[in-house]
């Protein structure tokens, strides 16, 4: 019976009717409450119809039940990359790798977590001024529409977390309080769902004023007088100086590219003084140079011994380790090995995390995956992994065929077709992000190539990002007119566009629409344009002045862009 109830769940969901597949998998689950698989894919129902809350409780249970299974920990990390917690995500995909190190749709996962992190870390919200300060609280005390509010705690913590941290805003865009607050504090209107108005007291709300520490002024100390160097420490002072001079004649000769003289004062500072180990790096430049790269990589051992005898800074040890990777990495150039010069910047790397240390590391590891490329690349071989994956795509085994067109892929990285099939898999698998990414991928390879479009138009359509699949789908038709692929997905963004236009979307349908509206950067950018702002004023309280505002193009072509997202509405 759970089985039946599976295939049922796993039809719908291949069909696109992501409700129904929840249903049966519900179903299922009451039936085998302990099938990890189950509430797999039920999480996976749940984060394509974006309800990401009930796709990651679906998504622990899974790992909870079957902890070594990897798809479990993919399951995770997008349900947390559906709810913008984008470190939880990175943590999610590294554990799946952990299980399964070859796992492609963890691998894409991972980097697409740690790019949005990375995103989220650079870019702090836009929103974040209106929320600062104890200017927010009275303002939300001023207005009649939010006061009640401030009497209801779970609405003030919300409001405090986003105080606290404004980028907290995307967790609680989907309660019209909150929305209905930001519009508040930007001065704009924004369309909620309204219900009975709250009971308003007029009591305000008091903010305490700050207090500023107390600093506890500590007296100068004062200048001690210098110790009496004594016979020993003045020899060792003078041996410095000796071989600081060596070491700055040595660097002239550098400069002047007369390494053999340079050679000659590095070597002479060494002899002189062996508790620097910056004479013997130097000289491992001048080898360098001089395309000496054993002889190089003999001084660069000699300074990371002598350095950790002596306890030198690690900055100076990561710097021969950095100076003898690039020697390895010229070498490798012959050799086609690129492993020892990984590990020897892996090795400077944890001695001192150094920005040019790291892009050398990214170097060498991409020359290295280049050159596994090359020696793997066979088209013929592609072809035939493409047509066993189009095989597995028919019989609907999606798994089996993401695998084959990612082997197909790896033997000839060019061909738009492999990618465009596996971004189709993606799409049944409900893995829209890889999916989008495959697509994107063939577009690039061929720009001319149609079913790339549909098959990004398609992933932006489930996505139910509709203005972005319009646009997806128009590009494709100026390179194939009569597709008719292409002509049926623009009809049905039509249709969602002037759902939402006419307001015939339900609460939740609203709800959803507003909160992915809010994150999209081009929306944020409209509500806190100035401009925008004082059209939107104009459009509430002054008829005559919109009405000039909406004879410039790109005015309207903004309104447009709210209206769709459900922020708006005209009427």
């Amino acid at each position: 019976m759970a089985d039946e109830a599976k295939a049922k769940g796993n039809a719908a969901f291949s069909s696109g009717d992501f409700t129904s597949a929840v249903n049966h998998f519900t179903d299922a689950i009451n039936l085998a409450p302990t099938n990890h698989v189950l509430f797999s894919n039920r999480s996976a129902a749940h984060a394509s119809l974006h309800h990401y809350d009930e796709a990651l409780s679906d998504a622990k249970k899974t790992v909870e039940l079957k902890p070594d299974w990897a798809k479990g920990y993919s399951r995770l990390g997008a349900a947390h990359l559906g709810l913008s917690q984008f470190e939880d995500a990175v943590d999610a995909y590294t554990k799946g790798l952990e299980i399964d190190p070859s796992n492609e749709a963890l691998k894409s996962g991972l980097a697409d977590a740690q790019a949005s992190a990375s995103r989220s870390r650079a870019a702090p919200n836009p929103f974040g001024d209106a929320f600062q300060g104890p200017e927010m609280w009275a303002k939300l005390t001023a207005d009649a529409s939010t006061r009640g509010y401030l009497k209801q705690p779970d609405f003030v913590n919300m409001m405090q977390e986003i105080q606290k941290n404004p980028s907290n805003l995307n967790h609680y865009l989907k309660d019209q309080r909150v929305m209905q607050a930001l519009g508040v504090l930007l001065n704009v209107q924004i369309r909620t769902q309204t219900g009975d108005e709250a009971e308003v007291k007029e009591d305000e709300m008091a903010v305490p004023p700050r207090k500023e520490p107390e600093v506890e002024r500590k007296r100068e100390p004062e200048p001690e007088p210098e110790p009496e160097i004594g016979g020993e420490e003045k020899e060792k002072k003078e041996r410095k100086q000796k071989a600081l001079k060596e070491k700055e004649l040595g660097n002239a000769a550098y400069k002047k590219k007369d390494f053999e003289t340079a050679i000659k004062h590095y070597s002479t500072a060494m002899e002189i003084d062996d508790e620097d180990i910056s004479y013997i790096t130097n000289r491992a430049a001048v080898h360098l140079e001089m395309g000496e790269y054993e002889e190089c990589i003999k001084d660069c051992d000699k300074a990371v011994e002598r350095g950790r005898e002596l306890r030198s800074d690690y900055k100076m040890v990561a710097k021969a380790l950095t100076r003898k990777g690039t020697a390895q990495g010229k070498m490798a150039k012959c050799s086609k090995d690129y492993e020892p010069v990984i590990e020897t910047y892996q090795k400077a790397l944890t001695e001192h995390r150094n920005p040019d240390t790291l892009k050398r590391l990214n170097e060498a590891e991409r020359a290295k995956k280049e050159l596994e490329q090359q020696e793997y690349f066979d088209p013929s071989i592609g072809d035939e992994e493409r047509e066993k994956g189009n095989e597995f795509f028919k019989e609907q085994k999606y798994p089996d065929a993401v695998r084959h067109y990612t082997e197909a892929i790896k033997r000839n990285p060019k061909d738009p077709r492999a990618y465009s099939n596996r971004a189709a898999c993606y799409t049944k698998l409900g893995a829209m992000p890889e999916g989008l990414k495959d697509a994107e991928k063939c577009i690039e390879l061929d720009p001319t190539f149609s079913k790339g479009y549909s098959r990004k138009g398609a992933v932006q359509f489930f996505m139910k990002e509709y203005d972005n699949a319009m646009e997806t789908y128009q590009e494709g038709l100026k390179h194939d007119p009569n597709n008719q692929e292409l002509l049926d997905g623009v009809r049905r963004c039509v249709q969602q566009i002037n759902k939402a236009n006419r307001g015939d979307l339900t609460p939740e349908e609203l709800k959803e629409r507003q909160a992915k509206g809010m994150q999209d950067p081009e929306i944020q950018n409209i509500l806190t344009d100035p401009v925008m702002r004082q059209v939107l004023s104009d459009l509430q309280e002054n008829p005559a002045a919109a009405q000039k505002h909406m004879q410039n193009p790109m005015v309207m072509n903004k309104i447009q862009k709210l209206i769709s997202s459900g922020i708006v509405q005209m009427k």
